[in-house]
């Protein structure tokens, strides 16, 4: 593994000496200057994988705070496995054992604060390891304390200012000290999301890298009933925990390669009649978990053999013990959602409400921190009336993350602010609106129809703000609302106006606003027919995706007919979508809040990118720099008369496309977007407070704000985690594929890129000052003359493969020549050149609409670039905005925000600066 790697960056096992030379070698190009560290070897094969969350204060007080385990065998990362707390497997003596073994840990390093401590033991014989120590706060610190509720920040952050446990009081309870270990009367089950399917010939194998995008935690008074949520709040399309495996390997296979889907072949094997120890030879999961999955294989099959009205109380009660939502129980009775849970709320059957009190109700708490569980016969507290539910993010993924947690806790925080009671519900242990002390009231729950409507009902809620929460909490106002729920903000109505393709092209028609043509199809002849009338490319994508899920650009019929065939089923009950894609388009984002229609405040913001690189993969510029004044006209034009036509209250996003002055609306989001948090902190002004007063009903005054008066720019820049995503190709397109972004001010457009690559980790070419440039096409290349020219000028050596490099020769430019092929004996290998690290950025740009499956130099080139630690520039419009800023700045002053915030502006004064 790398020195200092985190979390667990790349490591690897080996059992033989030549893929070990190889990685090596590829550690040492991301490694500090420091040696790869050798662990010792593991105990006996299976062990499991347990952590202990340690505190200790400077009086050698010290208390194990919280011991977690992972359901699948030592070799997976932590953060790719499920994790159960409290560990439901260990013996007393096993869990004795290694609790003495982490207090003489942390006493004997001398930490002080919190530390965590990975084991990996072996049940059969006791043998065990320490695998590694933080002596920090870590990913699974955050799981302890949202599954605990003992605040071990807060708590670590006490200690290192001397303070001892004894005299910190107990946040929960408010009577009792932080000296004591937390007892829990409830199982916690945090299991991860991944996102693997948006990459291209990825390694979906999970190993001792972490590759997931985030996780959930749920809980319950059983395994069950915790899984079965986890399942859900992972991915909300799923009904609960049913056997599910791929057609094309063998079951057995599927069960015994660890991947994202896993759990779900090894629960369809236990459906199909495996035994328990079967299943445990082929996976070496602990036979506990397999009994209880077992349960839910059994009660699955008894439950379908009935029907709705065969299902008495103590049945359907039981199921709902075990973690069965309501519309999992329909689809095995063939029924609805709804008429299940109309025939459960006439059983009196309801969710008890039970606090998170850190010591199993042994004191009284004063807690507001809260979860759902029908292994229960009263509730903890009463309802608390009139307040407003604000539905948080669920799990992060790659199209949704922290920057909606940042929406709904402005949100929130402006409820409190109003005089009014904020009711959070939330499931992802990572985000800050999931803190208890956020908000008057904190569910940790699914973010489903059933247990919000449960919630509403409980609650007395006045209303639900579904817009700060991304496309999960916007999916569910339709739904709610038909339940008599009231939705704050802009109506459901209009939501499904927005959200329906079909009606929204409707709406734009009748409001005189153009979009590119599009048209749902459900053949592949109908498909070609419509290309070949709007002419190639085409954009292909099944109707309603988030993130550009299994979106691709067709160039030819021959691309257009294997695309459909990838992406859907073509059929009546999958129609997919084909538009007509426009090249050399810039793309523009409009974020925005609005009141009864009329738009309070606004931004305009660009991509560098053409249109067809996904809006969140892409690099955006605010205040906008190459807009006409006309485009700029048109778009404010284009999105009053939208927000009128939706009668939009609160936060939304327009997303358009202009060439040539002639603008076209690509869609409309009736939500908070990804660049709220961006726009806001560019402009010190937030709009989701804005927003969310808006939606309340209260007095609103928009922001005094200028898009031409500002004197300096910000640049968003996205980032990605290619280098854990073994064997992906790194491009970018209208797949969303970053993880991450970063935002940098600076006093002009290119200042602000390239703090913004900075920011993200790109290193600038100063090593070598060698830059490797490889193009596919004749006219990316010559829009690249420029920038190559400009490089030479500044004293860069150019290598090009060998057809860029004859079109630059051609052109009297001296550049080197690096050969596609190995062992050529006139020219060095290109990838030879990569893995030694004689250039210092990779700039590839591949031919924009292919996608083929044979594995290319160019795949090569950019796969070897991320794997050996060199820049990566895949786009064209980057690579020149790259090469402008290097010849316009040769360094970067850091400033702090607020002295971009305090540059004098002609013309308008923020609010903070008006008397």
């Amino acid at each position: 593994m790398t020195s200092y790697s985190f979390p667990r960056s790349d490591r690897r096992t080996f059992y033989v000496e030549q893929p070990y030379i190889a990685a090596a070698h590829e550690f040492l190009s991301l490694s500090p200057p420091l040696p790869p560290s050798l662990p010792p070897s593991l105990p006996p094969s299976p062990s499991q994988e347990i952590e202990y969350e340690v505190v200790r204060d400077i009086e050698d007080n010290c208390v194990t705070v919280c011991n977690m385990e992972n359901f699948d065998p030592l070799g997976i990362h932590t953060g790719d496995s499920i994790v159960v707390a409290p560990s439901q497997t260990l013996s007393n003596q096993e869990y004795y054992m290694l609790r003495s073994t982490s207090i003489k840990v942390i006493r004997h390093l001398g930490i002080i604060g919190e530390c965590n401590i990975q084991f990996a033991l072996h049940p059969e014989s006791e043998k065990y390891c320490i695998i590694e120590v933080n002596a920090r706060l870590s990913r699974s610190s955050a799981l302890a304390s949202k599954a605990t509720g003992y605040p071990l920040a807060y708590v670590a952050t006490k200690l290192c200012l001397g303070k001892d446990l004894v005299s910190i009081r107990n946040s929960v309870t408010k009577t009792t000290t932080a000296c004591f270990e937390p007892s829990l009367d409830y199982c916690v089950v945090k299991m991860p999301r991944w996102d693997l399917s948006k990459f291209n010939r990825v390694e979906t194998r999970l190993g001792s890298s972490m590759i997931s995008v985030g996780e959930v935690m749920a809980i319950g008074r059983n395994f069950e009933e915790a899984i079965q949520k986890a399942v859900r709040m992972v991915n909300p399309n799923l009904d609960g925990l049913d056997g599910k495996c791929a057609v094309s390997a063998a079951l057995d296979s599927q069960i015994q390669i660890p991947t994202p889907h896993r759990l779900f072949a090894v629960q369809m094997a236990l459906e199909r009649g495996y035994s328990i120890d079967a299943v445990h030879a082929l996976t070496k999961i602990d036979r506990w978990f397999l009994s209880k999955l077992k349960n839910i294989s059994l009660m699955k099959a008894a439950c379908s053999k009935g029907s709705l009205e065969s299902l008495n109380a103590v049945s359907l009660r039981a199921l709902k013990c075990h973690g069965f939502s309501d519309r999992q129980v329909a689809r095995y009775v063939n029924s609805t959602e709804v008429v299940v849970r109309r025939r459960r709320l006439q059983m009196g059957i309801r969710p008890c409400v039970k606090q998170i009190d850190t010591l199993a109700a042994e004191f009284p708490a004063q807690t507001n921190y809260l979860y759902m569980t029908y292994n229960g016969s009263e509730d903890d507290l009463d309802p608390d009336v009139d307040g407003v539910m604000v539905l948080g993010c669920g799990p992060y993924c790659i199209g949704s993350s922290v920057e909606f947690d940042w929406c709904a806790v402005s949100a929130v925080r402006q409820i409190r602010a109003t005089g009014m009671k904020a009711i959070v519900v939330n499931c992802n242990p990572e985000t800050v609106s999931t803190d208890y002390d956020e908000s008057d009231r904190l569910f940790f729950e699914e973010l489903t129809f059933e247990r919000v409507l449960d919630i509403y009902e409980r609650e007395k809620a006045v209303g639900i703000i579904v817009s700060v929460g991304g496309q999960i909490a916007n999916n569910l106002a339709n739904p709610l609302f038909q339940q008599g729920v009231n939705i704050l903000g802009t109506g459901p109505v209009d939501i499904d106006k927005a959200e329906d393709r079909h009606q929204f092209s409707e709406l734009l028609d009748s409001i005189g606003v153009d979009q590119p043509s599009w048209q749902e199809l459900s053949t592949i002849a109908d498909a070609k027919i419509f290309a070949d009338e709007v002419g190639y490319p085409v954009l292909v994508r099944p109707s309603f995706v988030l993130s550009g899920a299994a979106m691709n650009v067709a160039a030819n019929a021959r691309q257009l007919e294997s695309f459909l065939q990838e992406a859907a089923d073509v059929s009546q009950d999958k129609p997919v979508v084909v538009t007509k894609f426009i090249l050399n388009a810039k793309e523009i984002e409009f974020d925005a809040v609005a009141k009864a229609g009329d738009i309070l405040n606004y931004a305009i913001s660009e991509h560098v990118e053409n249109a067809g690189v996904h809006s969140g993969d892409a690099t955006l510029v605010l205040p906008a720099q190459k807009l006409f004044v006309e485009t700029i006209r048109k778009v404010k034009k284009i999105s009053s008369a939208i927000a009128k036509a939706l009668n939009i209250t609160g936060p939304f996003n327009i997303q358009l496309m202009a060439k040539d002055n002639d603008v076209k609306v690509i869609e409309c989001n009736l939500r908070a977007s990804r660049t709220f948090p961006f726009v806001s902190k560019v402009f010190d002004a937030n709009f989701i407070t804005l927003a969310t007063k808006a939606m309340l009903g209260v007095p609103t005054k928009a922001y005094n704000i200028s898009l031409i008066d500002i004197d300096y720019v910000a640049v968003k820049a996205p980032m990605f985690s290619f280098t854990r995503l073994r064997g992906a190709d790194p491009t970018l397109g209208v797949e969303m594929a970053s993880t991450g972004e970063v935002a940098c001010f600076g006093h002009d457009v290119h200042e602000a890129f390239l703090a913004a690559l900075i920011a993200s980790g790109f290193r600038m070419p100063i090593k070598t000052k060698n830059i490797l440039v490889s193009i596919a096409e004749d006219s990316e290349r010559l829009e690249l003359l420029a920038a190559v020219t400009a490089l030479l000028g500044m004293n860069y050596t150019v290598f090009c493969t060998p057809g860029t490099g004859e079109f630059y020769e051609s052109r009297g430019l001296e550049v080197q020549i690096l050969s596609k092929k190995p062992g050529d004996k006139k020219y060095p290998h290109v990838i030879d050149a990569i893995k030694m690290n004689k250039v210092d950025v990779v700039i590839n740009v591949p031919e924009g609409t292919k996608k083929d499956e044979e594995v290319t130099i160019g795949y090569a080139m950019r796969r070897s670039a991320v794997d050996f630690g060199v820049p990566l520039v895949t786009n064209i419009k980057c690579a020149n905005l790259l090469v402008e800023a290097l010849a316009r700045h040769k360094g970067i002053k850091v400033q702090s925000v607020e002295s971009f915030y305090r540059i004098p502006t002609v013309g308008w004064q923020r609010e903070t600066e008006m008397s």
